[in-house]
């Protein structure tokens, strides 16, 4: 039997022996890989001598960027280079781009240069990439997982195609394992993936294609015993368990960049899971901000927020509630500070809701902000300043605790805004005692 030491050893990583070598093996994209489309248009040799419109791929990563690349080179017979942010500077660039016209006008050969994680590209190494860019003097396939909005020049997105690329499927991850497993590049077939392993791998690798080839290749070498029997005449091909798979891998890998996309779009679920009063969901994308490492202070401030925004007089203990949560993550630190915030995304999610107090003051805002103010009343103006009773300052003014039940008919808000109304409650919680009340207030206060 093939032990493990003769199937992995000396090999390169299974991800990459099993990468595409044309767009017909990509797993996934479909909806950039459509006839006609710019990869494909790309990709067709035909095509290769006149001149390409230069793309961004931006997308989590094990999506396929770096395969879509070298597929499309492999397809297009183009010269193909690449470079990687992380180590090239303004001179490696600015080499490429000079060979690249060397090629182009000696030989006639088109050049793709795949630029790896441009996002880490400083403006000035942006900008050198420009020139060769706009003259064609080679189509550039930059990768990106962060959004190009905000990390890549706008003279360069304004010369390139943004192309978004999307997680992988359960049916792509499912189709890749299965032929990692039987194909002459990967496994050879000299393992069995069981029913079990295959659903496990494809759910811990969350969409990310690299994950589960490196997960299966981890899993296998644990499935495949050592050759201990050479004489064996029965040879059985092992078989990846789901045991075999929890002890390649841990954890389900988590996709979060505190300072990107999945940054804005957790917290924006997580606060709208608790204004939706799903508890459930709410905990869910607290785990996850937990686990990725976000700022417990951040979440902490978000549900302060959300305390004041959503549930407002519907439940006053909320805002409390709130405040007191970040005090104690702010106190105990963590892991212990998930505990609090958890109380109160629980308590939150599940208490009544309004935002009537946020609503109030937004329409407030904006009738000042359109000039709705008009001058103080006279009688509540400030009286205690030299000359202002001279000038009728605080004349008229009623005392309310001079009033029989504390509220005294009298305007308050500016003749221009007379009558105007920014607060509604709600007939929800708390807040229903209180638009009983305010019904009354406003009665008395209008004299009626």
């Amino acid at each position: 039997m093939t032990g493990p030491s003769a199937l992995f050893q000396g090999l390169t990583p299974l991800a990459v022996r099993m990468r595409p070598t044309s767009l017909d093996e990509v797993a996934g994209q479909s909806h950039l890989l459509r006839a006609g489309s710019p990869l494909v248009t790309l990709a067709n040799p035909d095509a290769a001598a006149r001149a390409a419109t230069s793309v961004i791929l931006w997308g989590p990563p094990g999506t396929g960027k770096t395969t879509l690349a070298q597929a499309i080179a492999r397809s297009s017979g183009r010269r193909f280079v690449e470079l990687s942010a992380v180590t090239a500077g303004v001179r490696d660039v600015r080499e490429v781009m000079q060979e690249a016209l060397t090629q182009r006008d000696l030989y006639g050969q088109s050049t793709i240069l795949f630029l790896d994680e441009i996002h880490r590209f400083t403006k000035a190494q942006q900008d050198a990439l420009l020139p060769g860019v706009e003259n064609g003097w080679v189509v550039l396939i930059a990768a990106t997982t962060e959004n190009p909005s905000f990390s890549v020049i706008s003279p360069l997105l304004s010369r390139s195609l943004l192309l978004t690329l999307k997680p992988l499927t359960d049916e792509d991850l499912g189709m890749l394992l299965d032929r990692a497993v039987t194909d002459a590049r990967g496994l050879s077939g000299s393992v069995v993936l069981g029913d079990e392993a295959r659903a496990a791998l494809v759910r811990l690798a969350s969409g990310d294609a690299r994950r589960a080839l490196t997960a299966l290749e981890a899993a296998a070498s644990l499935a495949i015993p050592d050759d201990d029997d050479d004489d064996d005449d029965v040879r059985t091909i092992p078989e990846i368990s789901a045991d075999n798979v929890a002890q390649a891998v841990d954890r389900a890998l988590l996709r979060y960049d505190r300072q990107g996309d999945e940054h804005y779009d957790v917290i924006s679920a997580f606060i709208k899971s608790i204004r939706g009063s799903d508890v459930d969901a709410a905990m869910h994308y607290l785990a996850r901000m937990i686990e990725a490492g976000e700022d417990p202070r951040f979440i902490a401030r978000r549900l302060i927020i959300s305390a004041a925004e959503d549930i407002g007089l519907a439940d006053p203990q909320a805002l409390p509630i709130a405040v007191a949560a970040a005090d104690a993550v702010q106190f105990i630190g963590m892991p212990e500070g998930r505990i609090p915030l958890a109380e109160a995304t629980a308590y939150l999610a599940t208490t009544a809701k309004s935002n009537a107090a946020y609503l109030a003051i937004d329409a407030a805002i904006a009738d000042v902000r359109s000039g709705g103010f008009g001058r103080v009343p006279i009688h509540l103006r400030d009286a205690h300043y030299p000359g202002a009773k001279r000038l009728g300052h605080g004349k008229g003014y009623v005392y309310p605790h001079d009033a029989e039940i504390g509220i005294a008919a009298q305007q308050y808000l500016p003749d221009e805004l007379r009558g105007r109304r920014y607060y509604e409650p709600k007939a929800l919680g708390a807040e229903r005692d209180v638009q009983a009340r305010l019904e009354k207030i406003r009665r008395i206060l209008d004299g009626r």
